[in-house]
């Protein structure tokens, strides 16, 4: 095999080139940090399958399958891949009103919505289109996750209670649930309470304990030694014991097309958290991130979830942090709970059938209360009230409109709000700083000094199409201010980092205009690539040469100005 196919590979696959180098005094972490993850994603996948709408094998499979090849692809070291409870309650949500009541339709469509999300991550890899996960702003995500930690607190809540859950959006199954409250079952509120309070005491004073994986071996002992049901409580039921089928069920067409949407968002989120948690680690950790490598990673992981009945995965914030902390030195970590996943299915799943729901929901309830993320938000409303306003858009969205607008919403005022920041660059006059050759923004800092007769304008954006009207308006604007007879202006054009042929235009107009009237324009400080498009664009025609090294102050000397 020639060195260039085998350093293809190794870029395409990371483990063959960390198996390689692989070092014995790394496997004692990565098996214990492998068993340990088993302990939080067995009960992530049962409960975050009921989120979906699917049987809790549908999430045993999906972190099963996912998880034996995820470790080849990707370029973290820690990053586990699960089902999360955001896409698996994206995946719930919108997938009702499509599956029109069928059980074995619902399951091909969500296995369907993985194949797709694989599709959409390959695209984006092969383009390396690492930044578009940009375009879900932190704010957008922090509004998605406080809606989702209320609309999940509305679906759990009744199954805590043993009760009937409403159906609709958020205010609908919260006004059910307060018209149902006297339906609730006493033995299933007592059980789900009692799970409720380990689980928070376990999370606050014995984090390293796996106190999910105890609250589920109390339920299963309970439900199997106790008649629970003759007193109301409801259980998980069976659950199948071996291998799925391989592939998914046949869908028409039109199904696919109405999936498109929702594998947009279920790729979108999980692009997100996955780089998210993959960047924090190479941070901590001081490693390179590939953002590219994480979406081949991604569409690895979702392809063999959805060919084995599965539903859509990405990495998982909280499993991801339990991996590092137990140790995991590489992907091997993820690899291990895999294989032990595989041993459970195949030997011990009959055993789950035991599980009483109310536990259930405790656990999927204490799993999410992280995302409500109440000191985010205040920071928000300090540091910047359109960024508040854009992750409260993306809360109300998910609870009035569902998971799918909320994102969609949120995403689309936040690409609004930063277009308005590029429509309105802020602009500035500059005066010198007292005692030095330095201008700067003398409106607000009263002690920086005009010079005499020179007007020297800054502005903290690109000159576009859309912004030119603003950035002439406010150029006349700060000079009409000046009554001692401005004869000479500068463009400080050190913070404008592109200009189009329309800017181009603005500032050939913008000499010619200050000609007229008796001012000379001269340019400070103009990027390479601005005196380039200016060149090409024929201003230099009728200003001269753009000299690459030219500050305010050469300017003003050169002119005869004394500073």
């Amino acid at each position: 095999m020639s060195q260039s196919i085998v350093s293809r590979l190794t870029g395409m696959v990371p483990a063959l080139d960390w198996l390689r180098g692989y070092q014995s005094a790394w496997l004692r972490g990565d098996v214990i940090a492998g068993i340990t993850l088993v302990a939080y994603l067995m009960p992530a996948g049962i409960g975050d399958a009921s989120l979906a709408g699917l049987p809790p094998a549908a999430g045993l499979y999906a972190c099963l399958f996912s998880g034996l090849v995820f470790w080849l692809f990707t370029s973290s070291r820690q990053t586990t891949v699960t089902v999360t409870s955001a896409i698996s309650l994206l995946v719930g949500s919108t997938l009702g009103p499509l599956a029109g009541g069928d059980p074995s339709r619902y399951a091909a469509m969500a296995s369907a919505t993985a194949v797709m999300v694989a599709a959409l991550a390959l695209i984006a890899c092969l383009f390396r289109a690492g930044a578009i996960v940009n375009f879900i702003s932190e704010s957008v995500l922090i509004g998605f996750k406080c809606g989702v930690a209320l609309y999940l607190a509305s679906s759990q809540l009744p199954k805590l209670c043993g009760m009937k859950g409403g159906h609709g959006d958020f205010w609908e199954k919260s006004e059910h649930f307060i018209r149902h409250a006297g339906e609730t079952n006493p033995s299933s509120l007592l059980m789900g309470s009692i799970a409720l309070v380990v689980l928070f005491l376990g999370k606050r004073y014995f984090p390293r304990i796996p106190t999910a994986l105890v609250v589920v071996i109390a339920g299963l002992l309970l439900g199997a030694n106790m008649d629970l049901a003759a007193h109301g409580v409801k259980m998980l039921g069976e659950v199948p014991q071996g291998l799925p089928e391989f592939g998914i069920g046949v869908l028409a067409r039109n199904d696919l097309n109405s999936l498109l949407p929702l594998a947009m968002a279920c790729f979108l989120l999980g692009a997100v958290e996955t780089t998210a948690i993959g960047r924090m680690f190479a941070r901590k950790h001081q490693y390179r991130l590939d953002s590219n490598q994480e979406f081949l990673a991604l569409a690895a992981a979702n392809l063999s979830a959805g060919l084995c009945q599965g539903f859509p995965t990405s990495g998982g914030m909280s499993q991801s942090l339990v991996n590092e902390s137990s140790g995991a030195r590489t992907p091997l970590s993820g690899f291990i709970s895999a294989l032990l996943i595989l041993l459970v299915i195949l030997f011990l799943s009959s055993l789950l059938q035991h599980l009483p729901q109310p536990v259930l929901a405790a656990i999927v309830l204490v799993a999410v209360i992280g995302l409500f993320n109440l000191s985010a938000l205040k920071h928000m409303w300090r540091f910047s009230r359109s960024e508040f306003a854009v992750a409260i858009a993306a809360l109300l969205g998910v609870l009035g409109s569902g998971l799918l607008m909320g994102v969609l919403i949120g995403a689309v005022l936040s690409l609004l709000f930063l277009l308005r920041r590029a429509m309105y660059p802020h602009t500035t006059e500059l005066g010198r700083v007292p005692s030095t050759e330095f201008f700067a923004d003398c409106i607000r800092h009263k002690d920086n000094q005009r010079v005499p007769g020179v007007f020297v304008f800054r502005c903290d954006g690109g000159l576009l199409y859309f912004n030119v009207e603003h950035v002439r308006d406010r150029f006349f604007e700060l000079l009409g201010n000046h009554d001692d007879g401005v004869k000479f202006a500068v463009f400080f054009l050190g913070t404008v980092p592109a200009v189009d042929m329309a800017g181009v235009e603005f500032l050939t107009e913008l000499q010619e205009t200050l000609h007229k009237r008796g001012i000379e324009l001269r340019l400070a400080e103009a990027r390479s690539g601005v005196r380039e498009t200016l060149r090409r664009g024929g201003f230099e025609q009728h200003y001269g040469p753009i000299a690459p090294d030219q500050t305010v102050a050469t300017v003003l000397r050169k002119s005869g100005f004394s500073l």
